[in-house]
């Protein structure tokens, strides 16, 4: 996967949209970050839950691997976009978007399983 398939996958969800942060691109609902890109386009970063992160990276630990540090240890998790398929990405990017968007938009959409 392309940084811009990623940017265009992460743009695909309601009211998300790109801004910048730290030097690097960011996806937002709600104001709020749910996935990033770094600045090298060679990886992702998505916002999930502990278990997400675990789910993700046992059914691809190829692509899916916890961010290192303090982040990581809350769920944040990179996707290294050279490995990364774009069904596997989508869906990490939907959980994401969903454990981030305001409720109003959580009626309105429901991602792919």
């Amino acid at each position: 996967m392309t940084a811009d398939e990623y940017r265009s996958l992460a743009l695909s969800f309601p009211e998300a949209e790109e801004r910048e942060h730290m030097g690097h691109p960011d996806f937002r609902v709600g104001g709020k970050i749910f996935a990033t890109l770094w600045p090298d386009d060679k990886w992702g970063m998505v916002k999930l839950t502990l278990d997400q992160q675990a789910e993700f990276m046992q059914r691809d630990p190829k692509t899916f691997e916890p961010i290192p540090g303090g982040w990581g240890a809350k769920g944040a998790t990179k996707v290294l976009l050279p490995r990364a398929r774009a069904a596997a990405v989508r869906l990490a990017l939907a959980t994401a978007w969903r454990n981030t968007a305001p409720k109003r938009l959580l009626k309105q959409f429901e991602p792919d399983k």
